[in-house]
């Protein structure tokens, strides 16, 4: 009993670490994007123009969050 859940603490670990790196993706695509929307803004598009680019931007930060709740809510404590 005690080794498979050993097994299963470290297959949460190992989840953990490709559901960080998949926020630290996630993240980056999101930072790139609100600063191309913000360069596109200084450089005269409208915000209009841009919406669906920064509709998009929100979704990505709404769904990070979401993924990072779960790992969070269901990650045992070490």
């Amino acid at each position: 009993m005690a080794a498979a859940i050993d097994a299963l603490v470290a297959d949460v670990a190992a989840e953990d670490t490709v559901v960080d790196s998949a926020i630290a993706l996630i993240n980056g695509f999101s930072k790139r994007l609100s600063d191309g929307i913000a360069a596109a803004l200084a450089g005269g598009a409208t915000a209009a123009e841009l919406a669906p680019l920064t509709a998009l931007d929100t979704d990505l930060k709404a769904k990070t969050q979401a993924l990072a709740d779960a790992v969070k809510q269901n990650t045992p404590a070490a």
